[in-house]
């Protein structure tokens, strides 16, 4: 279990921590397990493929997975909705970072309608990431399930049309995600798609 500190905002109890890393690059594996170390996380397990990682999940309970976007046996989007979809609440209510290399806004929002509770680019550093599991200690966002959607409550902005319909308005997103053609997005910026805010309704 990863909780905060008694006595400090920022300091984190790992002392009971198991994270799973789902990669399949060892030196990548490598350096995510060095940086949960340094952190004093107990319990790091790594999987290489989506099926040896839903193995794993279905058998040993965890507090946060790490999965790369690019597995050789599936992406890291639909293993996020296998786990979204299983009918085992440890596996459907398990805190998911994303791991990506290059970062686009279609990337991001991919991923959060996906169910990931974060998506890291790539490098890592080990600030990001522990300030990444800070926010998600401190986050109250409920989890939501319905025929559409299964993950952490997204519903702090307007996402566009539904699936299927071209929208009614001039600035309506097309479902259609072409190839990359800018730069990657800062952290700050994909972090904002997974920032809830208030708003007046």
């Amino acid at each position: 279990m990863i909780k905060l500190g008694a006595t400090s905002s920022v300091k984190l109890d790992f002392a009971s921590a198991n994270i799973l890393i789902v990669e399949d690059k060892v030196s990548e594996q490598d350096i995510l397990a060095q940086i949960l170390m340094g952190f004093g996380v107990p319990g790091i397990q790594r999987r290489s493929t989506a099926d040896e990682a839903l193995r794993a999940t279905a058998v040993e309970a965890f507090d946060l997975a790490l999965i790369d976007a690019s597995l050789k046996d599936t992406d890291g989007y639909q293993l996020i909705m296998s786990m979204r979809r299983s009918e085992q609440a440890s596996i459907k209510h398990l805190p998911i970072f994303l791991l990506c290399g290059h970062v686009q806004r279609p990337d991001v929002m991919r991923a959060r309608d996906c169910g990931a509770n974060f998506v890291l680019s790539k490098p890592i550093s080990p600030q990001v990431l522990f300030d990444r599991i800070v926010w998600l200690a401190r986050a109250k966002r409920i989890f939501v399930e319905s025929d559409s959607y299964v993950g952490p409550d997204r519903r702090f902005k307007s996402f566009g049309p539904p699936v299927g319909t071209a929208g009614r308005r001039h600035d309506d997103l097309s479902a259609h995600v072409g190839e990359a053609t800018g730069e990657n997005m800062s952290q700050d910026a994909i972090d904002g798609f997974f920032n809830p805010s208030k708003v007046s309704l």
